[in-house]
């Protein structure tokens, strides 16, 4: 049987979100950048973790052996906002977003499956490196304060913190990079306010200021990650939802943006 396509028509090509995801997931893996950022993340916190074993004393100071232990991963923090940011304003310094639009005129789905595949990569990778650093650290911390097993109370939620709050982290990396389209302007304005901003404000000699502060991003991140938070520090949950509400709020900035405004 003969299919008969009429002459001048267009056929349809339906975008599905899976199509949507697949694409997004090439073009992640396809940046050296995501390859070098990630490996530096595990690379770095595993080294730090293995010197923080072998030389620590036991201090007052430095008595959470997750936060301890995970110290790295603060430093692979900025790497994944870094990641995220070039992800989407990348694509605007390179003209590739007007072809993704171009073949995902809806443009949001373009958006939250960046979202959704960055988020999911970082975590998978924040969650084995930290699985894998804890014991092997707690090797050498044998008879210090920090010697802790995956059982005892709070380790294993800081784990999974520790791959929440890199997750988190380049998604806003990702949300500013969406909704200034710069890298510059959206690296700077990651570490002005988020890294920077929190450690000027507490100068500031009043009380609301320093409750502010206790939920930014670099607060809330120490408070994720410990086993048993600090006293005055957010409460995991309240940690996990303040990392929620600064990424979910930049993303939403993103999407009104893609959509009120030109490529």
């Amino acid at each position: 049987m003969t299919t008969i396509t009429a002459i001048g028509t267009t056929p349809r090509h339906r975008i599905s979100a899976s199509g949507v995801l697949r694409s997004e997931w090439t073009k992640l893996w396809s940046l050296r950048s995501t390859w070098y950022s990630l490996a530096s993340v595990a690379v770095l916190t595993l080294g730090l973790g293995l010197v923080i074993g072998a030389t620590y004393e036991d201090s007052p100071e430095l008595d959470d052996p997750v936060l301890v232990t995970l110290f790295g991963l603060q430093f692979g923090q900025m790497m994944v906002a870094v990641l995220g940011v070039l992800a989407t304003a990348g694509e605007w310094s390179t003209g590739m977003a007007r072809a993704s639009f171009a073949a995902v005129p809806r443009r949001l789905p373009v958006l939250w499956a960046k979202a959704a595949v960055l988020g999911a990569a970082v975590f998978a990778v924040g969650l084995v490196t930290a699985f894998v650093t804890f014991p092997v650290a707690q090797q050498l911390l044998a008879g210090t304060q920090l010697e802790a097993a995956l059982g005892d109370d709070g380790v294993v939620r800081g784990l999974f913190g520790a791959a929440a709050m890199l997750s988190l982290t380049a998604l806003l990396g990702l949300g500013l990079g969406a909704l200034l389209r710069s890298t510059p302007a959206a690296i700077g304005t990651f570490v002005g306010v988020v890294m920077i901003l929190p450690q000027v404000a507490r100068l500031i000699p009043y009380d609301w200021v320093d409750t502010a502060m206790k939920y930014t991003p670099l607060n809330a991140t120490d408070a994720l990650i410990s086993a048993s938070p600090a006293h005055g520090s957010p409460t995991p949950l309240g940690a996990l939802i303040t990392l929620l509400a600064w990424a979910g709020a930049v993303l939403a900035g993103a999407a009104v943006r893609l959509v009120r405004s030109d490529v």
